[in-house]
């Protein structure tokens, strides 16, 4: 009886054990995954109570937030390096969409608006400061440039892949793909959003899960590198850039602006102060040069008609 049960219970786990290691996220390595009695898996964003929808991206909004989580919480290993704006990486405000909200604001309660990537597209300012709106990204800007091959790559050959890869990796429909344009070893790619319907994804995730797997920072789980490759041949991509274009101008001020007039009306003013100053002493020196040959002139008159 003793043997048949074991041999019972050790079906039975070679039967859970399958179930239990499926129970990941695809798309984003800070899920924690379980099962429930059921067995059923659910997963939850690392430090928050957020569900995870492992069969598309997750939200930009939610990934910076699950990274300013202390590594020890995340129980997950993620390189030294990471990916910043230039205001560095914050702990953003999200709806519970995913979304951003559109203000944002530090621990010293510094605050600024940002558009739907997340970007800060204003002054910074205190408390008060108001968000009328969250303006949405309506392009996307990437330039990346790759290393040298022994062959060239066609146009069409690019575009294809670069097409391809975003649809199969990002779950980019290709209808946002607006123009891929290749001049080695420079390649463009502008993404462009109109609307974002509720089943699609956002570019903005597209780029910032793009951005992550070009640093070597992936949200993918770690047995699912980046691999670009063009008829067979390795695309390896050296530099990238992104730029963000939102459907409305962005609301700098002109402090900034006027601070840089300033600067430079009055390294002109002291440029010119100075000129002046030199041109005048050369002057005093030349005029004092020429009054002291006239005396000396003078006196050998007057010498030379006394004798």
């Amino acid at each position: 009886m003793e043997p048949l049960f074991g041999v019972v219970l050790g079906l039975i786990l070679a039967v859970a054990s399958p179930a239990h290691d499926s129970c990941t996220c695809a798309t984003n390595k800070w899920a924690v995954c379980a099962q429930d009695g059921l067995g059923n898996c659910t997963c939850r964003l690392a430090g928050s109570d957020h569900p995870v929808d492992c069969s598309t991206l997750t939200s930009k909004c939610f990934l910076m937030k699950a990274e300013m989580i202390p590594q020890k919480e995340k129980r997950l290993w993620r390189p030294p390096q990471g990916v910043s704006d230039s205001d560095g990486m914050y702990n953003p405000d999200c709806e519970d969409s995913g979304v951003f909200k559109a203000r944002q604001c530090n621990q010293s309660s510094t605050c600024w608006c940002v558009n739907t990537a997340g970007v800060r597209r204003t002054e910074k300012g205190g408390s008060s400061l108001s968000c009328s709106e969250l303006v949405r990204t309506r392009w996307i800007y990437i330039e990346l440039t790759h290393k040298r091959s022994s062959s060239a790559f066609a146009v069409p050959d690019v575009a294809k892949a670069l097409t391809q890869l975003f649809e199969s990796r990002y779950k980019l429909r290709p209808k946002y793909i607006a123009a891929i344009k290749y001049d080695p070893p420079l390649i463009q790619i502008r993404l462009e959003q109109n609307k974002k319907p509720r089943w699609d994804v956002d570019i903005a995730d597209v780029a910032y899960y793009f951005e992550k797997d070009v640093n070597n920072d992936s949200v993918f789980p770690s047995n699912s590198k980046l691999t670009v490759s063009v008829n067979g041949d390795a695309l390896a991509i050296e530099k990238l850039g992104i730029y963000y274009v939102d459907e409305k101008p962005p609301e700098f001020s002109m402090r900034q602006l006027a601070a840089g007039i300033g600067a430079v009306v009055t390294v002109v003013l002291l440029t010119a102060g100075i000129g002046i100053a030199v041109l005048l002493i050369l002057r005093w020196l030349r005029t004092r040069t020429y009054k002291k040959f006239e005396c000396k002139e003078m006196r050998e008159i007057k010498a030379s008609s006394l004798e």
